[in-house]
């Protein structure tokens, strides 16, 4: 898994992984950041809520803005899975 991503890390996302399955607990995600406009972000999806909604939460909880202060995002805002780590 990817627990410890790094400034200058570079990722390899497969923008396609949600066409055909919905992201599942423990996938690393690229999602727009819902409550603002133009910003991705790099989080794990921890739980699937109602309505297709997903709890993603970052792997440093003590600095992470997550779900947990913006709440649960709509799959449209999911980009795409992460499925390698360069660094």
């Amino acid at each position: 898994m990817l627990p410890d991503l790094a400034a200058g890390d570079e990722l390899l996302v497969d923008p396609r992984a949600y066409r055909q399955q919905k992201p599942q607990i423990g996938d690393v995600v690229i999602a727009q950041r819902p409550d603002r406009s133009g910003i991705e972000i790099v989080k794990r999806v921890t739980a699937v809520t109602e309505n297709d909604r997903y709890f993603l939460t970052g792997d440093n909880p003590h600095a992470s803005t997550d779900s947990r202060h913006f709440g649960p995002v709509g799959a449209n805002h999911i980009l795409g899975k992460v499925t390698s780590k360069f660094g």
